[in-house]
């Protein structure tokens, strides 16, 4: 993963993030909150030895008390230090349960012992760190005497005195609340990157790449208001939308250009991916760039074209193909350039239909007579209803919905084309998320109320035949457009600059 797929993540996921970050601020401010509070109270000792005369038993003498001082740390936390202390604070507790609260240490090179004592007030942990000031040095005192009564060698000093502290130790609500939002960023952003791996959707075209190397046509951005119009070209020709179906045309007019297909399938993995959607706005494209098209319903089990469409049909392909009714007669005109034939009654074997000889005879006919033969098929999954007509056409188009589909029935799904031989001419990826889109550099073109066009874009790409096609239009109707020297640049040998 790299930084900017990090990014797209924050963007994305940025709600498990922050319902993290909130969590551990909770519970963190609650434990603050109930943590009963502890107070310290330090004393200082210097450990020193008596006796000494010359340097070589200073020497020695330093030596001896820097070994000692280790011991000497261990011994404070024992009962014959603890217990003395107890009796005079009257701490109503064990020498083991106040051993916890005493903590000593030693610096390094030196022949100090810090002692550090917490208790549930200022006045309790000043009392016991006093009462131990008193008793440790007493208890070297014993433990080190010689025979006789020659004082003892070592002497420990208090050098630092147990003072109260109204500041409490813990909790401490700045330094918990700093931690528990770095714990909650790293883990909701832990979180989110769990999430969009374990989310195998497919939702950009880097996404198509990783399963197929199928060419990609195009990328229609997610509209919430296509469902209720699927013909963006209708009821909106001037938005982004409408002109990603414009390069959808454009592209799919230099697929296989040796062999051009003229009949064409287009289907999807499941249902609810925009197939029906994308055949009939490609269809409307085609037939707006003078181009004569036949759009049929393919999908004879659930067929959704003709209400898209704002049309009805009685009659249509299931009649033609039992020979119930002639193809002039179900043919019917939506606008200039495009003709509709709708699926008919509902057969019960459409498979068996839909592969049979008056299906090829059909296709045949309608090549024949129109520029290009569009039909809309059956998702692949569900049925095997689609898999047969791409062995009909010249090629299918495979719609994938981003969000909707995932990696493995985009794989099934051109696995069964592959099975069949089918000429799959590319991929169309439809509710494409706006912010993926302006990641690849879709163009956007607005228009002034005056009727004279803007353009757009927030990136130099991508340069395709599409821009200069809609550049070229902007000048043929006399619009206001942008200069040539901000078109991108286009190499000399691509068809679209011959």
């Amino acid at each position: 993963m790299e930084l900017q797929d990090y990014l797209r993540i924050v963007r994305k996921r940025w709600p498990i993030i922050a319902a993290a970050l909130v969590t551990v601020l909770v519970i963190a401010t609650l434990l603050t909150a109930f943590t009963t509070r502890t107070y310290q109270s330090s004393v200082q000792f210097f450990v020193s030895t008596a006796g000494s005369e010359d340097s070589g038993a200073l020497l020695q003498g330093s030596t001896f008390t820097q070994q000692r001082v280790k011991s000497y740390s261990q011994l404070i936390s024992t009962p014959k230090v603890l217990g003395p202390v107890i009796d005079s604070t009257g701490v109503d507790e064990t020498s083991a349960s106040l051993a916890r609260r005493v903590t000593a240490s030693v610096p390094a090179d030196t022949v100090l012992i810090d002692v550090r004592v917490t208790g549930y007030s200022p006045s309790e942990a000043a009392a016991v760190a006093q009462a131990i000031g008193e008793e440790f040095p007493k208890t070297v005192d014993e433990l080190e005497q010689v025979e006789g009564n020659k004082a003892s060698p070592v002497k420990v000093t208090v050098v630092k005195p147990a003072t109260e502290s109204q500041v409490p130790v813990s909790p401490r609500p700045v330094r918990n609340l700093a931690l528990a939002a770095v714990l909650g960023l790293l883990a909701g952003l832990g979180l989110a990157v769990l999430r969009d791996m374990l989310d195998t959707t497919i939702k950009s075209e880097d996404d198509v790449k990783e399963v197929t190397d199928a060419t990609i046509l195009g990328g229609i951005p997610f509209d919430s208001t296509a469902q209720k119009s699927p013909l963006v070209l209708r009821s909106s020709s001037k938005s982004v939308r409408s002109e990603a179906f414009l390069g959808l045309r454009t592209n799919l007019q230099f697929v296989d250009a040796t062999d051009h297909p003229k009949s064409l399938s287009v289907t999807s993995s499941v249902p609810g991916e925009g197939k029906t959607t994308t055949a009939a706005n490609l269809a409307i494209a085609l037939a707006d760039a003078g181009l004569s098209v036949c759009l049929v319903e393919g999908d004879l089990r659930r067929p959704k074209l003709l209400e898209y469409l704002g049309m009805s049909g009685a009659v249509g392909l299931t009649d033609v193909l039992i020979q119930r009714a002639d193809l002039d007669d179900v043919l019917q005109p939506f606008q200039r350039g495009l003709t509709v034939l709708g699926s008919g009654a509902t057969p019960p074997n459409p498979s068996e239909l839909l592969g049979s000889q008056a299906m090829r005879s059909l296709v045949q006919q309608l090549e024949e007579r129109f520029d290009y033969v569009i039909i809309d098929s059956p998702p692949l999954l569900p049925v095997t209803d689609s898999a047969i007509i791409a062995t009909i056409v010249d090629g299918a188009i495979v719609v994938v919905g981003a969000g909707v589909a995932h990696d493995a029935m985009l794989q099934r799904a051109l696995a069964s084309m592959e099975t069949v031989n089918a000429n799959v001419l590319g991929i169309v990826i439809n509710r494409v998320p706006r912010d993926e889109s302006n990641r690849y550099g879709y163009y956007r073109y607005d228009y002034s109320p005056d009727g004279t066009r803007t353009r757009k874009s927030t990136s130099r790409s991508p340069r395709s035949e599409a821009d200069l096609e809609l550049w070229q239009g902007d000048l043929a109707s006399g619009a206001t457009a942008v200069a040539p020297a901000e078109l991108p640049d286009v190499n000399p040998s691509t068809p679209a600059a011959r």
